[in-house]
């Protein structure tokens, strides 16, 4: 337990984290809450803060631990230590990913002073005493390239307050702004990311979709993607899924994924729509009485 350390990392430092998760990321769908595109989406706020934790002992996969070893931007993360979770407080829930061989007790021990009352939940850390929320399961959605016909077209700097109107007119309470978009795609993530927009006949906003690289070979991820509520049932988010895929899959990725909860069912559909099928189930961890 001594050897385990985390490491709160602003959003100029997280350089070791993303490197980690895309280690970690597997060619079909991720393996545990975070992919890197999750951490790219939350580096749109400027107070963004991200967890790092590390094990001197253990000598993990070799790509992670190089990665470990070449940053020097972390305050405390040391050159002889392994990455083995990324995680993140998402409102009351604590994301997490874990590397394949990681000590799921020891970071749970840890992580006791992050899962005050209040943060009652976790997704990717099993808890000790806490228990699987059954009445909510994310579906995780699975898109295996294929030839893509899409009327999107790639975000440019002169689309940037379109995306995020349409943004704000699919979610009921966001206030993305086109500085937030800017934060994001200059942040360490910013590489990673894919934008696509679609339009009506009319040139009028109508859907966005920002797809997240993990690597050649691995899997890529949507997040977050949406249609303007005035707009709906026109095909216009279908279009953006499929070229938000088409882009991660011309960039190397071996597939593309997406999560939403079971009481989604419009979301669900335009995913089926667009060609993904369902490959599982995630369940969240729930503190007793919590939530």
């Amino acid at each position: 337990m001594a050897s385990l350390s985390r490491h709160r990392l602003s959003p100029a430092e997280t350089g070791p984290a993303l490197r980690a998760l895309r280690a970690w990321t597997p060619p079909d769908a991720p393996s545990g809450s975070l992919h890197p595109g999750d951490v790219g989406w939350l580096l749109r706020r400027d107070d963004a803060t991200v967890f790092l934790w590390t094990d001197a002992r253990t000598d993990t996969r070799a790509d992670a631990r190089a990665d470990a070893q070449t940053s020097a931007r972390a305050e405390g993360v040391t050159t002889t230590a392994a990455p083995v979770a990324v995680g993140f407080l998402d409102g009351p829930v604590l994301r997490v990913t874990t590397a394949p061989d990681a000590d799921l007790g020891a970071l749970a021990a840890d992580a006791e002073d992050l899962l005050v009352p209040g943060n009652d939940a976790t997704d990717g850390l099993p808890v000790p005493g806490w228990e699987p929320d059954t009445d909510e399961p994310w579906l995780v959605f699975s898109w295996t390239p294929e030839p893509v016909s899409s009327r999107a077209v790639q975000v440019t700097e002169a689309d940037t307050a379109d995306r995020a109107l349409v943004h704000r007119a699919a979610f009921t309470g966001s206030t993305l702004t086109a500085d937030h978009w800017r934060t994001m795609k200059k942040s360490p993530a910013g590489h990673l990311a894919v934008e696509t927009l679609v339009r009506t006949p009319a040139e009028e906003p109508a859907a966005a979709a920002t797809g997240w690289f993990g690597g050649t070979g691995r899997c890529g991820l949507l997040e977050p993607v949406g249609t303007h509520a005035d707009h709906r049932g026109h095909g216009y988010g279908r279009d953006a899924v499929r070229g938000a895929c088409a882009a991660l899959a011309d960039r190397g990725a071996s597939a593309v994924a997406v999560l939403t909860p079971t009481s989604n069912e419009a979301a669900a559909a335009l995913y089926r729509s667009a060609g993904f099928t369902v490959v599982r189930e995630n369940l969240d961890w729930t503190r007793p009485g919590g939530m």
